[in-house]
């Protein structure tokens, strides 16, 4: 987990005694740890003093820490994952609401604050919508469908010093030549197609990574790895993105370490 959360000793605990059956004794570690989890996942004190009286009232509370901590962050995810689908469509009230709706039933501290960090982030992406203005705080990704939806309602791009410089480095990024960025900055009209193309670059290219890796994780996992490797190198042939082309050669230099263990 991110921040100053670890869960790992109570999801090893967790593992131990729900799945593979051992014994739950209830020493003053487990103890310890089982407080400050049940607390970390916002169960009440006098509730967790109850449960720890007994190993009959223990392994229920151990289950439902474990619950918590696996539901917030299956929703959490599941939110996010929707809220950037909409995000990237230029709809961000829609993704709004998906985070709104995850504090509208967690309880989980973390999980909270983890929602409320995504809602100040759409809210900055929501005002460079109403502004036409960028956000250095942002990344150049994430604004770039705010201004496609911008252009796409027929509000033209105020091509600013700050927003010349935004479109320089997103172009650069979707390895989009200096000299065609420089033609491109000549107007409004011509600035909104580079919107385009280098979103489009940068979408295309992040779908084509994805798919890419999921073949190769199979044919790796069957123990294909010449044809796990072809994936990266079909990959590597058509890729112009930096960044995409980078993760594609890790992932090709990592098919020649050895495979992990199984779990």
């Amino acid at each position: 987990m991110g921040g100053k959360t670890d869960w790992a000793p109570i999801e090893a605990l967790a593992q131990r005694v729900l799945e593979q059956g051992e014994p739950l004794e209830l020493t003053a570690d487990v103890r310890t740890l089982l407080r400050r989890s049940a607390r970390e996942v916002a169960i009440p004190a006098q509730d967790v003093q109850q449960a720890l009286r007994s190993l009959r009232t223990a392994k229920p509370l151990l289950r439902k820490i474990r619950k918590r901590i696996e539901d917030g962050s299956w929703r959490l995810m599941l939110a996010e994952h929707r809220a950037r689908r909409l995000q990237d469509a230029g709809d961000l009230e829609g993704a709004r609401r998906q985070i709104e709706r995850v504090l509208t039933v967690e309880v989980v501290p973390f999980y909270r604050q983890q929602a409320e960090n995504v809602l100040a982030r759409i809210a900055r992406l929501q005002k460079v919508a109403r502004s036409g203005r960028v956000d250095p705080k942002l990344s150049e990704r994430s604004q770039l469908a705010s201004l496609l939806y911008r252009i796409n309602q027929g509000k033209p791009l105020k091509l600013t010093k700050e927003m010349r410089s935004f479109l320089r480095l997103a172009a650069a990024e979707a390895a989009i030549s200096e000299a065609e960025t420089e033609e491109a900055l000549a107007s409004p009209t011509s600035a909104a197609a580079l919107v385009r193309k280098t979103l489009g670059r940068l979408r295309n290219g992040s779908k084509r990574l994805e798919h890419a890796i999921s073949r190769m994780l199979d044919l790796r996992e069957v123990g294909d790895l010449e044809g796990a490797r072809q994936q990266m190198r079909d990959l590597l042939a058509v890729e112009t993105v930096p960044m995409y082309r980078r993760a594609a050669e890790e992932n090709l230099a990592g098919l020649d370490g050895p495979l992990p263990a199984p779990v």
